[in-house]
């Protein structure tokens, strides 16, 4: 089947490389660093994070490392596939990806808020009910380790939308065309408009991050679970399996909590965690399809 928006010898070129990545292991898995709050930003280039960074006051160090995965189902399996450390952990994330390749009873808690706290103006989950559950967790719980994954600077582009952007379809058969890496793949629009509404995302979250980082103690890291490629190796976006460096190479940057009260918590989850269906929409594939995955 043809890639959207690629020709039938770029899909070949794709599935060859991917059928070699299939194969590789790359990457160094999180739990080999040392950190006690883990933030996670998805689909964040290091590049991309190193040019924004500079204005990011809680940040320490930036650096970089190689993930485990180029999308996010990867990055979560080969994170917690055979992983003991899910046991000590409370992850609190807006990946729609976490119902199918997680198990709640394998986590000291798995908040998944895009359950219940989407955002139908902007087809995403807002930052603030990430930080607003993490810190929850991080006073009620005191973890010994808490994942916060976050699921901007991913597309939709909610400070500066890209026009035609309406998500990816995800169908039986295909994706739809209505991608910011499909459209620049066409040449319907350049590398420096998507750059510039990519950056803008990445900055609408950074506040989040900082509060969340006031708010918790201990040693803090901010990474990505995979990056998007601008025409790399001739590819686009973050296909699965797809072993390029500019797609693995995700931020490593630390802080440290400050262990604050300046955050009152307010959202509730419908019900006890787990969370066991979908609140909002009709489907947690109307939610795959606003965040727009092949």
């Amino acid at each position: 089947m043809r890639e959207p928006g690629m020709s039938l010898a770029g899909t070949a070129y794709l599935r060859a490389l991917q059928t070699v990545g299939r194969r590789l292991s790359y990457g160094t898995n999180v739990y080999e660093r040392d950190w006690d709050v883990l933030v996670v930003l998805d689909a964040c280039r290091a590049d991309l994070f190193e040019s924004v960074a500079p204005g990011f006051d809680p940040v320490e160090t930036v650096g970089s490392m190689r993930s485990v995965g180029s999308s996010s189902s990867e990055w979560l399996e080969n994170t917690y596939a055979e992983s003991a450390h899910a046991e000590q952990t409370v992850m609190v994330t807006g990946n729609t990806w976490t119902d199918r390749y997680l198990t709640a009873d394998r986590f000291a808690a798995l908040d998944e808020v895009w359950k219940y706290a989407w955002d139908d103006e902007h087809d995403t989950v807002p930052p603030a009910a990430i930080t607003d559950r993490a810190v929850t967790h991080a006073r009620d719980r005191d973890p010994e380790r808490l994942v916060v994954h976050y699921m901007q600077p991913h597309h939709p582009f909610v400070q500066d939308p890209i026009t035609g952007d309406g998500g990816m379809a995800r169908t039986d058969s295909e994706s739809s065309a209505s991608n910011p890496w499909i459209q620049l793949r066409r040449g319907e629009v350049t590398s420096e408009r998507v750059w510039e509404a990519y950056a803008a995302n990445l900055r609408y979250v950074l506040p989040e991050v900082a509060t969340l980082v006031e708010n918790v103690r201990g040693r803090v890291a901010i990474t990505a679970d995979h990056g998007n490629l601008f025409g790399e190796w001739g590819l686009y976006g973050h296909p699965m399996h797809t072993p390029v460096p500019a797609l693995l190479t995700v931020p490593w940057a630390t802080a440290t909590g400050g262990e604050a009260q300046t955050l009152e918590p307010t959202l509730t989850p419908p019900e006890p965690l787990p969370v066991g269906r979908v609140y909002g929409t009709d489907s947690d594939r109307d939610r795959l399809d606003a965040l727009g995955y092949l």
